[in-house]
């Protein structure tokens, strides 16, 4: 199944944008030319937040397992554009059964660890997914469980794997499977023409107010990490350390890809503090950290080794970047959404640099060849908002079959996709993507959140709003105002949440009840004293 139209990937082709290149070829690539190196570590404290013992595979071994596992996908019945999602954290275990799933001619769509059963439910059952690997548990959470609930109400899937040490009754575990067929499982390669354009993920925008798939095939992802490297300049062979999940853009455009190209060592993480982050990346010396933009400051200033770049990633949610000397070499990496990413090396400045418009060429002329993404904004009218454009070979494609239409994202006239998401003009360009205080980190625009909070009965008004936060950059809170006769409680609101299934990034992370939101001039909700009530009146605070 191709991603995008044949027009369109035969001028990506003719430009020299796109290759014939997969990503499974990339690392066999590599796993040929080197197959002693190391390729893909687990983070030393694996066993404290899921299954199963910390493991790292040179290419070689790491290779024959990917091999193995495509065998057994086709073993069982999945074959060439199935789909199989994915939920489960940085370990060795999941990068396999991703490039394995690739190997196999398969779709993956990786899910968000935040999903609870009902998102992941909507979201495969809206592309007919085949199968679904989820991990025994993340931290405290019990995923695999939810995945087995997720089985027994959808009924296209087939099969639902599980990885770790504690997989639930109900779920077919990988590892004891694989190690029981030993050696009898051999892997045939297809043959398929033009592998490189077909669809290799479905991923997830949820910066509207519903949940869309974005299809990416191979070509598309090459691109994306293409932008990130030609500001970071990777050499073979490099150590990078990875502490996003690799469930969307940051993670597998900022993480998985640019792994894939250099040919390096992949090093998971799973973020539990900065202390642990900047720890992990002294201990295995990393040439290439990625974290989040707000805690990048602080990172700079723990990682040892003074050559390290430091890819500091910034989401719509984000708040505004503060400025430093950064000792280290920084490349500000901005996420829209699943969208685009656009790579900034700082060239000694104490600021992020704006985002230019038109196409991204690199910052002093880095990046040779053609542009792999053109940036634009649309007319707004006055007074509101402009909205951020994009288009070119590393922007996904909106659609999926047999699904809705109105969970396709539109296209103007001169080919550039309308992401929705708001942006703010400066001089140079755009400060980043999105607009600080108008999106919470993966869950969307804030005005759909308030509406999910409505549904709790006995309210008059209520607004989900953020804050900013030394450790994650920004949290969400809720303020409500009950209605007349009814009494406040916490509690209550967040066992309702609970009980609704709504996913993790939607709960608040405290609650404040009022008499009345307080309004600007205009009318509209003034989020700034939202957020000083919540700094002067903590004790109110539930």
């Amino acid at each position: 199944m191709k991603a995008i139209s044949e027009t369109q990937a035969a001028d990506h082709h003719k430009d020299g944008s796109w290759s014939d290149a997969t990503l499974d070829s990339l690392f066999k690539s590599t796993a040929s030319a080197h197959p002693d190196r190391l390729a893909i570590a687990d983070a030393p404290d694996r066993a404290d937040w899921t299954g199963g013992e910390p493991r790292s595979l040179s290419y070689a071994e790491a290779d024959k397992e990917i091999d193995r596992l495509a065998a057994f996908y086709g073993a069982v019945g999945l074959t060439a554009d199935h789909v199989i999602g994915i939920q489960s954290p940085n370990t060795v275990d999941t990068v396999i059964a991703f490039l394995a799933a690739l190997r196999a001619d398969l779709i993956v769509s990786p899910l968000p660890l935040h999903w609870r059963q009902k998102n992941v439910l909507e979201a495969l059952n809206s592309i007919g997914a085949k199968g679904f690997i989820a991990a025994d548990r993340v931290e405290t959470r019990m995923v695999g469980a939810d995945a087995r609930d997720v089985a027994a109400d959808l009924f296209s899937l087939r099969f639902v794997f599980g990885l770790g040490k504690d997989v639930p009754d109900g779920l077919i575990e990988l590892g004891p499977m694989l190690a029981e067929m030993g050696d009898g499982l051999t892997f045939t390669e297809s043959d398929r023409s033009e592998a490189a354009d077909h669809t290799a993920t479905v991923s997830w925008s949820r910066s509207g107010g519903e949940t869309v798939p974005v299809t990416r095939c191979h070509n598309h992802w090459i691109s994306v990490a293409k932008l990130a490297l030609a500001e970071t300049e990777l050499g073979d062979g490099a150590k990078l350390l990875v502490p996003y999940s690799l469930s969307g853009l940051t993670g597998l455009g900022g993480g998985l890809v640019p792994w894939l190209l250099c040919g390096g060592s992949l090093h998971l993480h799973h973020p539990t503090s900065l202390v642990r982050l900047a720890k992990h990346a002294n201990e295995v010396d990393a040439d290439y950290v990625l974290t989040p933009g707000p805690l990048a400051q602080m990172l700079d200033k723990g990682v040892a080794n003074k050559s390290a770049t430091i890819a500091a990633a910034w989401n719509i949610a984000a708040p505004p970047p503060s400025a430093f000397e950064p000792i280290h070499p920084m490349v500000d990496l901005h996420i829209a959404d699943e969208f685009a990413l656009v790579a900034r090396k700082r060239s000694h400045a104490t600021s992020v640099e704006a985002v230019p418009l038109g196409k991204q060429t690199g910052s002093n002329g880095r990046e040779s060849g053609p542009a792999l993404l053109d940036i634009a904004v649309d007319t707004a009218a006055d007074g509101e908002t402009p909205k951020l454009l994009v288009k070119g070979p590393a922007v996904p494609g909106t659609e999926w079959r047999n699904l809705a239409d109105n969970k396709c994202l539109s296209w103007t006239k001169e080919g550039y996709l309308e992401t929705g998401i708001l942006v703010e003009p400066v001089d140079g360009g755009l400060a980043g993507f999105g607009i600080p205080g108008a999106y919470a980190p993966g869950a969307g625009q804030l005005d759909a959140i308030d509406a999910l909070y409505m549904t709790y009965p006995g309210l008059q008004e209520a607004a989900a709003f953020l804050v900013e936060d030394d450790i994650i950059g920004a949290r969400l809170y809720a303020a409500l105002v009950p209605s007349p006769g009814n009494v406040p409680d916490a509690k209550a609101f967040f066992a309702f949440l609970d009980a609704a299934g709504v996913d993790l990034a939607q709960i608040p992370f405290r609650v404040l009840i009022l008499q009345s939101l307080p309004r600007d001039q205009n009318g509209e909700i003034d989020w700034s004293r939202l957020t000083l009530r919540t700094q002067r009146l903590a004790a109110q605070v539930a």
